[in-house]
């Protein structure tokens, strides 16, 4: 059985290293991005190029998208140019976005109607896991679907789970990203006591993540918390967008959220201050502004 032709629209922090995988594991790539510079990039590593997301549907089977938010995947699935006008009948379309399921679900039933087979299939790993092909890849849609996508996936990610029907990938993000945002101010909150103490913060880094403590966050952004780097692998304002989500998901399956309620706050506070761009490890900086000391040994917003 021949491989699909893979297109692949949006290539910013995850999607380049994601679609370059692609390349990597022998499938024939088109790239498209609003911006050309990745684009020429990966040309250059051997995908070839498309003008409109509809121009990338017309020349794939499988259609992926890895956008910033609900409102860029819709418009790029079912605006005009859109993928939908250039899709036929048994392709399928996977959306790699963390948006909202209902907008999810929303994009699959117009697809649906052109006989377009969809699944959502947002990623957590960040920049490190998209880099190293080491991704978790939560998986909503039909079971077969999934199985003839999945050595697709293995080429851009390691954990890979089918989590439910269409929307069920995003809501599984949705949970996701709950505890990151938890956990996120939860060091901050823990390098700023200890520097307000007068521990040095790297020794606080090293000594919590041997123990029960020990977590993703401490092991990918601790060190570099501590030091001032937050160059984004995922920004601020992206997981802003994200707890938005998450919020109204809350309200819609009348789920109280109270701590995520008070990090949603910590969020919308570092947007305020301008901080969207930074790295969401940067919260911790909201957290210093708020005890009044610095947890860290460079400047960074």
């Amino acid at each position: 059985m021949s491989r699909p032709s893979i297109g692949f629209i949006g290539l910013g922090i995850m999607g380049n290293p994601m679609s370059k995988h692609l390349l990597a594991a022998g499938y024939d790539v088109v790239v498209h991005n609003r911006s050309r510079e990745p684009v020429a990039e990966l040309v250059d590593a051997g995908a070839r190029e498309a003008h409109s997301p509809r121009e990338v549907a017309e020349q794939s089977t499988v259609v992926i998208t890895m956008l910033p938010d609900s409102p860029d995947v819709e418009e790029v699935a079912l605006g005009p140019g859109g993928i939908i006008e250039g899709v036929s009948r048994n392709d399928v379309y996977i959306d790699m976005s963390t948006i909202a399921p209902t907008v999810t679900q929303d994009v699959g039933r117009a697809m649906a109607q052109r006989g377009v087979r969809c699944l959502d299939a947002p990623v957590s790993g960040g920049d490190v896991g998209a880099r190293n092909a080491t991704l978790s890849i939560m998986v909503g849609g039909d079971e077969d679907v999934f199985n003839s996508a999945e050595p697709i996936f293995a080429a851009m990610g390691q954990n890979i789970v089918l989590c439910g029907p269409l929307g069920a990938g995003q809501t599984v993000k949705a949970c996701n990203q709950v505890l990151v945002a938890v956990t996120i101010a939860g060091v901050s909150e823990a390098l700023t006591l200890g520097a307000r103490a007068g521990v040095d913060p790297a020794n606080i880094v090293r000594v919590l993540s041997g123990g029960l403590a020990r977590c993703g966050v401490l092991e990918n952004r601790g060190e570099r918390m501590v030091n001032g780097d937050f160059d984004p692998g995922f920004r601020i304002r992206l997981h802003y967008k994200d707890l938005n989500i998450i919020m109204k998901t809350g309200s819609d399956y009348n789920v109280p959220l109270p701590v995520t309620s008070i990090v949603h706050e910590l969020f919308n506070l570092a947007m305020a201050r301008d901080r969207g761009e930074l790295d969401h490890s940067g919260l911790l900086t909201v957290v210093e502004d708020l005890a009044g000391v610095q947890a860290r040994t460079a400047g960074a917003g």
